[in-house]
């Protein structure tokens, strides 16, 4: 189960990754995709969260969804550990950014969600052991500058699915990119470009006056595809 030493600190931002064992898939189908949206959500408390195990979740999950966002977006009840500004899930990592707001409240919502989401995918798929790595990387995003390539670069993750080597080679087909990131659907891209999604999983205030707004976040996401078709080898730039 993932986890960390060092302290973090409450009030900053932190690139979380986490990944699954051996690099292996933790979403398999799009029931295990709703279930990971939902679980980033419903862990981030506080409060014990007690979910029934099964293996058909797809609707319930669809209908929980759809209640947070119409309902609870207005009255939130949960005593949250951490402002969730950004996430993506890929077949074998989830990308986060988030901002602590409870004494531990990164590594307690980590382990919430991770743990939850494995007694999940071990009873759908009756198999035993880990399903995530031990430890999670956390990578402090120390000014607004790292904040706006951080958030591009968890957004345009998704390429990798049609691209596999763009980080290395560039991006070939910029036009694709950029719709194939802004239509992904397991990520937060098109709630901070207008279109709702999972609009109660975010707190995207704080990024969107950073970046300038909704139109700016798009302009962004597709001013560095465009970049990254010109130019083959990406800086890391503090991102993994």
């Amino acid at each position: 189960m993932p986890y960390r030493k060092e302290q973090l600190v409450n009030g900053e931002i932190y690139h979380i990754v986490v990944r699954g064992i051996d690099e292996n898939l933790i979403f398999k189908d799009i029931d295990d995709y709703y279930r990971g949206i939902f679980s980033i959500y419903e862990f981030n408390t506080t409060k014990s969260v007690t979910i029934r195990e099964r293996r058909r979740v797809r609707v319930q999950i669809k209908n929980a969804l759809k209640k947070i966002n119409q309902d609870l977006i207005v009255s939130d009840s949960r005593d949250k550990l951490v402002e969730v500004l950004t996430f993506c899930l890929m077949p074998n990592h989830i990308h986060l950014l988030v901002r602590q707001l409870k004494d531990g409240g990164v590594v307690k919502f980590m382990l919430k969600l991770c743990g939850g989401y494995a007694k999940y995918f071990n009873l759908k798929y009756k198999r035993k052991g880990y399903v995530f790595q031990n430890r999670f990387r956390a990578v402090h995003i120390k000014n607004d500058n790292q904040l706006k390539v951080v958030f591009v670069y968890i957004h345009v993750n998704p390429v990798s699915l049609i691209e596999k080597n763009w980080k290395e080679k560039g991006i070939r087909n910029q036009k694709k990119a950029i719709k194939f990131v802004k239509e992904y659907k397991w990520s937060s891209c098109s709630d901070y470009i207008g279109k709702t999604n999972f609009p109660s999983v975010t707190d995207r205030g704080f990024v969107l006056e950073t970046v300038g707004g909704e139109k700016a976040c798009g302009d962004f996401i597709k001013g560095w595809i465009k970049y990254k078709s010109r130019i083959k080898k990406s800086p890391e730039l503090f991102l993994e």
